[in-house]
């Protein structure tokens, strides 16, 4: 966890008010930890925040006098920006330093938080051990209903920011969050979300039916108004569109070979094993002898937290499946990549 609380007051979110303000850890004690976790041997840390992109570290008197960096282009906040601190990209880039085995990911950032001179867009590209994936919570694909969540974005600039990561970043993977039945939601502003599901084709999807919160501002100033079977069909009309293309997305990936950290074995079967590929998404290959990139000639079996190379033979909208190739690390794994 590197901040608490935050400052965006969405009218459906009650995080503000359970959680209070955006309050960030010092950079230092982050570090610490992190260097603490890679010493003990983990290779996968994700830091977390309710909107880590707008992280903050106003420890030390100097971080103070910083400037504040810009919104995405067409993004818009409630509150004034904020000047001082050192900022996420300087977390990112220091935390990828640490140890170049050891993957970065993190979540959740709001689309709003990546300016146009996008130096975390440009880590995640350069840096071989921060994850190439992003969670871009959209909510919903309707300008009307965006506005009417405080989100500060039309669906036009989310779907420009949408292209300018996957130019900057070839191959990214993208998750999103979206919500069935808000506030006034009409027939046509679902459809719109569908719509805005099968433009972007994510490989990973949290999609819920809305729920009112006590003490949100949608409590205060909406009608809860959708019914409550319109919302199911909502959403379960979504999640199948959501796994329509999440399929199309990882089918893509067929034949390929994916780097992929072993997290232990399969749940449905103890001859297989299951980890996640760069982009998160859970990949299953059985558990076999394996030659080690390194020392060519000396097979073994992979354990959890190896680095494995995995040649996809089959996709489903949640899972790929593959066929071992050999053991490596995650450097020389980017080296030959």
């Amino acid at each position: 966890s590197i901040m608490r609380g935050c400052d965006n007051m969405c009218s459906y979110c009650i995080v503000p008010f359970t959680r209070g303000r955006e309050r960030s850890r010092p950079i230092a004690s982050i570090l610490q930890e992190v260097r603490m976790l890679s010493d003990q041997g983990v290779k996968e840390v994700t830091l977390l925040g309710q909107n880590v992109n707008s992280f903050r570290d106003l420890s030390e008197v100097q971080f103070q006098s910083l400037a504040a960096p810009g919104l995405s282009r067409g993004f818009s906040t409630v509150y004034r920006a904020k000047a001082g601190g050192l900022r996420f990209s300087h977390l990112l880039d220091q935390v990828s330093r640490i140890d170049p085995e050891m993957r970065i990911r993190f979540t959740s950032p709001h689309p709003k938080d990546f300016p146009d001179e996008a130096s975390v867009l440009q880590l995640i590209q350069e840096r071989h051990n921060i994850c190439k994936q992003l969670h871009l919570p959209a909510q919903s694909g309707s300008t009307r209903v965006l506005e009417a969540m405080r989100r500060g974005y039309t669906r036009e600039a989310y779907l420009e920011l949408v292209h300018h990561v996957r130019d900057s970043i070839p191959g990214v993977s993208l998750s999103s969050d979206f919500i069935a039945g808000f506030c006034g939601e009409t027939e046509e502003d679902h459809l719109q979300t569908v719509s805005l599901l099968r433009e972007v084709r994510y490989n990973v999807g949290f999609l819920f039916a809305y729920s009112m919160r006590q003490k949100t501002r949608a409590h205060h100033r909406l009608q809860d108004d959708v019914p409550a079977d319109v919302k199911k069909r909502r959403l379960e009309q979504l999640i199948a569109a959501f796994r329509e293309e999440a399929a199309r997305a990882n089918s893509a990936l067929v034949g390929q070979a994916q780097l992929v950290l072993v997290e232990g074995p399969s749940k449905r079967s103890a001859s297989e094993l299951c980890g996640r590929n760069d982009g998160n998404i859970k990949v299953i290959f059985p558990d076999a002898e394996l030659e080690d990139a390194a020392e060519p000639g000396a097979p073994g079996r992979a354990r959890p937290g190896d680095y494995v190379m995995v040649k996809v033979t089959s996709a489903s909208s949640q899972t790929l499946r593959g066929v071992p190739l050999c053991r490596t690390t995650l450097s020389r794994a980017a080296a030959s990549h």
